[in-house]
């Protein structure tokens, strides 16, 4: 082979390579075009497909799929099918899964701040709650993940959580000695729970209604679709309505498998979430009353006791956050009108 011969296979094979590279770039994180191959999404989550927060994650595909014209494919698993809400973050931390829908309350074990929305009665209605949510305090505490490799995506609405007991109501702080009420895994839900005088039992959700049928806990905290998708009412025929505790649902986003999507990706991804909210808020609302009317139906006993007992002892945590980062945002929140 002459030089001139060796010279042209040289170049050809750097020109090759350049290509293969610029390639490869594309289908990594390059731009929307031609070249771009489709973006599985796989999102994970515990509650059951008739829930308004599945069918809001539902929607969040379908909007991404026309957005991005079939390139963006949300693949949604409910029931826990990949894993318990703890284990399926940490499967998103690792970036083995790219989006989670967790509740805030066992968030705040990797991001500190989240515990702000289980404290109890700091939300005066519904009102104030999604203007704290969707103003700076909400979305601020959103983006705080990013140093766990966590990335917030929106909130969805998880109502008001009350207690749900198997033998006797809860109309006063005083019934709640000696029963056992299981609570998320969240250091304050079970603080909460402490501080009105009951024994806080943190169990995995798709293990409560055997807990409940065999004994094991007394009772639970939750909002009135999770006792009825989930059948708890079939062991539990008390629902006590003090509305303690205003905890979102919240979605999430690996932050690793966040940075390797192209701007635009990340764009149809972000906007078909914040879209999927107001869907989510407004069947949300329907299937909370339509629940209480099925509650009913079922021999569960509804039950509304007056707040103010629960919500002078619940007083009695607030210290608990004294000199950190929960106590600040306690008091912004508060100064929200």
């Amino acid at each position: 082979m002459d030089k001139r011969s060796v010279s042209f296979l040289i170049l050809g094979i750097l020109i090759g390579a350049v290509l293969a590279t610029g390639a490869f770039s594309l289908i990594l994180g390059g731009g929307a075009g031609s070249g771009q191959r489709q973006v599985v999404l796989k999102l994970a989550h515990v509650l059951p497909a008739s829930a308004p927060v599945h069918k809001a994650m539902v929607r969040m595909s379908e909007l991404a799929a026309e957005k991005s014209a079939g390139l963006v494919d949300i693949q949604v698993f409910p029931n826990g099918q990949l894993g318990g809400e703890t284990e399926t973050i940490e499967q998103m931390q690792r970036g083995a899964l790219a989006m989670v829908k967790a509740s805030t309350a066992p968030m705040e074990g990797f991001i500190p701040e989240m515990a702000v929305f289980s404290v109890p009665y700091l939300f005066r209605d519904e009102d104030h709650y999604w203007k704290v949510l969707n103003g700076d305090i909400g979305q601020g505490v959103l983006h705080k993940g990013a140093d766990v490799g966590i990335r917030g995506l929106c909130y969805y609405d998880s109502g008001a959580r009350s207690f749900y007991t198997v033998d006797k109501p809860v109309l006063t702080p005083a019934d709640l000695q000696g029963m056992k009420i299981r609570v998320m895994n969240s250091k304050t839900a079970m603080d909460m729970v402490d501080t009105l005088g009951g024994s806080p039992t943190p169990i995995p959700f798709g293990e409560l209604y055997t807990a409940l049928q065999q004994s094991m806990v007394d009772g639970a905290e939750n909002n009135p679709p999770s006792m009825y998708d989930t059948r708890h009412w079939e062991v539990a025929k008390h629902y006590s309505m003090d509305e303690h505790a205003r905890i979102p649902d919240i979605v999430l986003f690996s932050q690793k498998i966040w940075d390797s999507l192209s701007p635009q990706v990340q764009q149809w991804v972000q906007e078909a979430a914040d879209e999927s909210v107001n869907y989510q808020r407004q069947i949300w609302n329907e299937y909370v009353e339509e629940c209480l009317i099925n509650l009913e139906a079922e021999g569960v006993q509804v039950y509304r006791p007056s707040k103010e007992p629960f919500q002078k002892m619940a007083q009695g945590m607030y210290s608990n956050f004294d000199g950190t980062s929960v106590q600040g945002l306690i008091e912004q929140i508060q100064s929200v009108k």
